[in-house]
């Protein structure tokens, strides 16, 4: 059974990964749900499909795009 390091880091074991198709090299994330971790692969180009059909607009920047979502959070916030 693997066990968290003093910098919170865990070994996965070689027989899982083999069986979810981890590499030694790629990228993870990590979820908490109801008091568990659940460990997932990074798919290259994931985002890829469900965003698709959206078209940027060209003249708004990628700054001037964060500024506006940071607004429209705080706007949302009680």
């Amino acid at each position: 059974m693997p066990k968290v390091s003093a910098k919170r880091q865990i070994t996965l074991p070689a027989d899982q990964c083999r069986l979810v198709g981890i590499e030694p090299g790629d990228e993870c994330q990590s979820f908490v749900a109801d008091g568990r971790i659940t460990i997932v692969r990074q798919e290259p180009g994931s985002a890829w499909g469900c965003l698709s059909h959206l078209e940027g607009d060209q003249t708004v920047s990628d700054e001037e795009s964060r500024q506006n979502a940071m607004e429209r959070k705080r706007d949302q916030t009680p």
